[in-house]
């Protein structure tokens, strides 16, 4: 068979050792080919599209980003399940693998079910897909997110101010709450989760009572409960809200209620760089190796995921019919610590 390979939507760390996994074992298991596709969907209804042999998916597994490089365009603006079936016929392409988040994989299922042989692969920092424990790209988000939290805190406790620190998580704050809690933050805020303003400068001004610098974590996604203070900058291709600034509509409303000195930061896609994780290159690699022995089963539809510690299939439209959210009992054992 001579399979296609896809990254579509955000990048995340760990895209390249799902890559390296499939053409490894798709090669030396099954002698399967394989060609690239560059940057998601558009390289699968622009018809580019390259050879991708072992030797160039070599030492990946340490490698951020993606090689096959990544977009948000989708195929239905651009001749669709048609256009994309016309592409994969003229490279002799029997399936392909897409990788990617919510977006991406709802995108799988309706090409399937217009008849296109694929197979997904869960990604997202968010962690937000129901039919997977977890997705790669996630531990390291949350990684990167803590450590800079911990390297905000030594500025703040040296000025005796209040720390705003915007994280990713557009419907779901699961790396605010996990980053949160794992650097001690004062103040975890998610979309999950309402609050008013003054539960948070209560947070904040019980902190500094006990002499501590308030650091506070809040979701891009979040709003305050009973007011107009959200963050949003128009919408992407799929009409979803573009998020981002939150942290500084909050700090000015905090430092006028409580006469702290607030400032605020926006780590933004610093989550996404870099290198991952060894959890996220073992999960990535596993994902990758698994989708490979679905593609060779002919399982077309559906997804990788895991479940407890191991891989199995599930359907794409169990991947895609829900998020997976934060639930209150999770933020309510992390809001015991606040203040």
């Amino acid at each position: 068979m001579k399979i296609g390979i896809l990254t579509s939507g955000g990048d995340c760390p760990g895209l390249n050792a799902v890559i390296r996994g499939i053409v490894l074992k798709g090669d030396k298991v099954y002698e399967h080919s394989f060609v690239g596709i560059r940057d998601g969907y558009r390289g699968l209804v622009e018809d580019d599209i390259f050879t991708l042999p072992r030797k160039q998916v070599r030492g990946l597994s340490k490698q951020g980003g993606t090689i096959l490089g990544t977009s948000r365009m989708g195929p239905f603006e651009h001749g669709g399940a048609d256009r994309v079936k016309e592409v994969m016929e003229a490279h002799e392409m029997d399936a392909f693998v897409a990788i990617g988040g919510e977006g991406t994989l709802t995108v799988a299922r309706m090409l399937h079910e217009e008849g296109v042989p694929v197979v997904g692969v869960p990604k997202t920092i968010d962690n937000d897909l129901s039919a997977t424990d977890v997705t790669f790209g996630f531990e390291t988000a949350v990684a990167i997110a803590t450590e800079s939290i911990d390297r905000l805190r030594t500025t703040a406790e040296s000025h005796h101010r209040c720390m705003v620190v915007e994280v990713m998580g557009r419907h779901a704050g699961w790396i605010a709450l996990n980053a949160g809690i794992a650097s001690g933050a004062h103040a975890i805020l998610i979309p999950e989760v309402p609050v008013t303003l003054e539960q948070v400068t209560g947070w904040v001004q019980a902190t500094v009572n006990r002499g501590r610098a308030p650091v506070v974590v809040v979701a891009e996604g979040f709003r305050l409960a009973g007011e107009d203070v959200s963050a949003k900058h128009g919408v992407d291709h799929m009409g979803r809200p573009r998020f981002g600034g939150i942290a500084d509509q909050l700090s000015p409303l905090i430092e006028e209620l409580t006469g702290i000195e607030t400032r605020s930061m926006t780590l933004g896609h610093l989550q996404r760089g870099g290198v991952p994780t060894s959890y996220d290159r073992v999960l990535a690699t596993r994902f990758g190796t698994h989708a490979i022995d679905a593609v060779h089963r002919k399982e077309w539809g559906t997804m990788v995921a895991l479940k407890g510690t191991d891989i199995v299939s599930v359907a794409l439209a169990q991947a895609t019919s829900e998020l997976k959210s934060v639930p209150k009992h999770r933020w309510d054992e992390a809001a015991i610590l606040f203040g």
